[in-house]
C-alpha cells in the first residue's frame, strides 16, 4: 500500500515538472517541431526535384549519343555543352566527356586540351579523370606529341588503376610511332609477360611486334 502511494506521488511531481517545462519552453518546442517538418518536406522537394532532373538530363544525354552515332557530331556537341553546364553532377561530367570526343572530329587537338582538363580536376573521380588521359593520350599519339602523351599514360600504369592495360598497350604504340626502340620492347614485355593482361591487348602487342619487325621500328 506504501509502495502504490508513493509512486503516486512520484508520478504527481513528474507530472508538475512536465506541466512547468511545457509551460517554460513550450514555444520553442513548437517552433522546433516546426522546423523539423519544414525541414522533412523541403528535402522531399529537393529530391523530387532532383529526381526530375535527371530524367530530364538523362533524356538529353541519350539524344545527344543517338546524334552523334548518326553523324551529327555539331548538334550532339551542342547539347553536351549544355549538359556540361546545366546537368546534374554526374551528367556533367560524362557531357564534357562526349562533348570532347565530338570536338575530336573537327578539332583533335582541342579535344585533347579538353580531355586534359578533365583528366586535372580533382572534383572529377578518378575513374573518368584516367579515362579523359587515356584518350587524350590517344590523340595526342595520333598528333605526334610523343612525349606529352608519355606523361599522360605513365601515371595510369599503377597497380589497381583501372585502365592500366589500356595505358600500357598505347605506350607501346607510342614507343613504336616515335621510333624508340628500347621503350617499344620494354612495353611489348611487360604485356606478353602479363597474365593479368587481356589476351586482346597482347594480340594487338604481337601484331605491332611484327609490324615493327616487318618496317625495321623493333
Amino acid at each position: 500500500m506504501s509502495h502504490d502511494v508513493f509512486r503516486e506521488v512520484d508520478e504527481e511531481v513528474r507530472r508538475e515538472q512536465l506541466q512547468k517545462l511545457w509551460e517554460r519552453y513550450q514555444y520553442l518546442i513548437i517552433g522546433v517541431v516546426l522546423l523539423v517538418v519544414v525541414g522533412v518536406g523541403g528535402w522531399r522537394l529537393y529530391e523530387w526535384h532532383q529526381t526530375r532532373l535527371s530524367a530530364e538530363i538523362g533524356t538529353q544525354f541519350e539524344n545527344a549519343m543517338a546524334l552523334a552515332e548518326s553523324g551529327k557530331h555539331d548538334e550532339a556537341e551542342k547539347i553536351f555543352a549544355q549538359i556540361a553546364v546545366n546537368g546534374t553532377p554526374s551528367y556533367r561530367v560524362l557531357a564534357r566527356i562526349r562533348q570532347a570526343a565530338q570536338l575530336a572530329e573537327r578539332n583533335p587537338a582541342a579535344a585533347a586540351e579538353t580531355y586534359k582538363q578533365i583528366s586535372a580536376d580533382s572534383g572529377v573521380e578518378q575513374v573518368l579523370r584516367d579515362l579523359a588521359a587515356l584518350r587524350a593520350a590517344g590523340l595526342l599519339i595520333d598528333a605526334g606529341s610523343h612525349g606529352d602523351a608519355r606523361r599522360l599514360l605513365e601515371p595510369l600504369i599503377q597497380p589497381g588503376r583501372d585502365f592500366r592495360h589500356a595505358a600500357r598497350e598505347l605506350l607501346a604504340l607510342n614507343a613504336w610511332k616515335s621510333g624508340d626502340r628500347p621503350a617499344a620492347m620494354k612495353w611489348y614485355a611487360a604485356i606478353l609477360t602479363d597474365p593479368e593482361a587481356p589476351s586482346a591487348s597482347r594480340a594487338r602487342v604481337e601484331m605491332l611486334m611484327a609490324l615493327g619487325a616487318a618496317d625495321g621500328k623493333s
